[in-house]
């Protein structure tokens, strides 16, 4: 469970404006044009043919190579990175993403060839990043293809990914045509993965249900209130930055980014350019960067401040004190997460003093379910904020551009 308080005045909201917003998502949920809301039940029973899968896997593979990027690969990274900690004896997960040769080395020198799982990831099936790094898997580990069991695609049903994978007698599992790949982490891109890995995927699922159930019901309209404020107040506050106070929120920051970026940074229906731009930090580290640019730099910015209020673990600071550094000694005794709390808390403070709006969002713990729920806490807020806008949160043209001259490079 999560606690979620807004800080920022509420009062002066236009209830039109939240019912509009209510509206506009329930429609897209109902209509179904819109498939991102049905997963956390459409995909459970995936999750059980995955777990019944995972048993025969477990024998042969340790590491599972994630041949994907953006869509195919934050949200996965974001949930690992929150639950590895809990879930030690999971799968190594090893990531080709990006069309960096030094990073594709890298993450090759760590693949075993006879014990790892490669799944490809794309839900266009024609990603050249994608595409590229697979080829050169193929060709570097010798890897066969007809009838192989160790190769796995995600794709849309009808891509040219997924015709490669029927070409070739390859396990393949469907991204559901009304899913965005930035919202499609509780899908097969996630799941298959996150599933075979070891991660308990099935009660991340029910967290994302039980989370959108509360929200159906009107028992979550503190995200009525946020979308509108940020939405309203836009001119005001383009930027909206996410202060984790976590290591282990640095993945979900990422995700953060792409599903807010690419979602709201759009033409609206008069062709006026709109959007809100996202900034991800983590506390305590970027008070020391970027904090001051919050506190004296100008007040474009609304804030929302993360923290885990219990962490499993229990690190204490010693009662030691040393000669000319009994400045600090005030945190002796107390635990490393008094001491992150403590700073995510006075730093909301100085920035709420300092006339910044802020919101809060607590975690009681990390586990599988409060991850879910963040999941659709951020996968709503965006289809909230984007009808607000009066935008298509779903498409992205302006990322079409860049890969249509991208074709003109090679072809001149």
């Amino acid at each position: 469970m999560l606690r979620y308080t807004n800080h920022f005045e509420t009062k002066t909201l236009d209830p039109f404006t939240l019912e509009k917003g209510f509206e506009a998502v329930r429609y897209e949920a109902v209509s179904g044009d819109v498939g991102y809301y049905h997963l956390p039940l459409s995909s459970q029973p995936l999750v059980k043919e995955l777990e019944e899968l995972r048993d025969v896997l477990d024998r042969r593979f340790n590491t599972i190579a994630i041949i994907g990027i953006g869509g195919s690969s934050l949200g996965i990274k974001a949930i690992e990175r929150l639950l590895r900690p809990n879930t030690p004896n999971a799968k190594k997960l090893i990531y080709l993403e990006n069309s960096d040769p030094i990073s594709i080395m890298s993450e090759m020198k760590q693949i075993d060839k006879f014990r790892t799982l490669f799944v490809v990831i794309s839900k266009s099936g024609g990603t050249v990043e994608t595409l590229s790094i697979f080829k050169r898997l193929i060709v570097s580990f010798e890897l066969p293809l007809e009838n192989s069991d160790q190769i796995y695609i995600v794709s849309d049903d009808a891509s040219p990914l997924a015709h490669f994978a029927d070409e070739y007698h390859l396990r393949r599992f469907v991204i559901p045509s009304n899913v965005g790949g930035r919202f499609s982490v509780l899908s097969a891109v996630g799941m298959v993965p996150l599933t075979l890995a070891g991660f308990d995927t099935g009660s991340i699922l029910r967290g994302a249900q039980t989370f959108l159930e509360q929200f159906w019901n009107r028992e979550e309209d503190h995200m009525l209130q946020k979308a509108a404020f940020y939405v309203t107040h836009s001119d005001q506050y383009p930027m909206n930055v996410l202060f984790a106070y976590s290591d282990t929120f640095e993945e979900f920051g990422k995700w953060v980014v792409q599903i807010w970026g690419e979602s709201l940074g759009k033409r609206n229906r008069v062709g006026g350019r709109v959007g809100l731009t996202p900034i991800s930090l983590i506390g305590s580290v970027d008070q020391h960067s970027f904090l001051q640019l919050i506190m004296e730099g100008p007040l474009n910015k609304t804030v929302t401040f993360m923290h885990i209020e219990h962490s499993e673990e229990h690190l204490m600071i010693p009662e030691l004190s040393l000669k000319y550094l009994e400045k600090s000694d005030f945190v002796n005794g107390k635990s490393f997460n008094d001491l992150i709390n403590a700073q995510c808390h006075a730093t909301m403070q100085s920035v709420l003093q300092s006339g910044v709006s802020v919101d809060e969002i607590a975690w009681k713990q990390i586990d599988e379910a409060s991850v879910g729920e963040l999941i659709l806490y951020y996968e709503l807020l965006t289809s909230l904020s984007g009808a607000l806008l009066e935008i298509n949160t779903y498409d992205q043209p302006g990322v079409e551009v860049g890969k249509k001259i991208l074709g003109t490079y090679f072809n001149r």
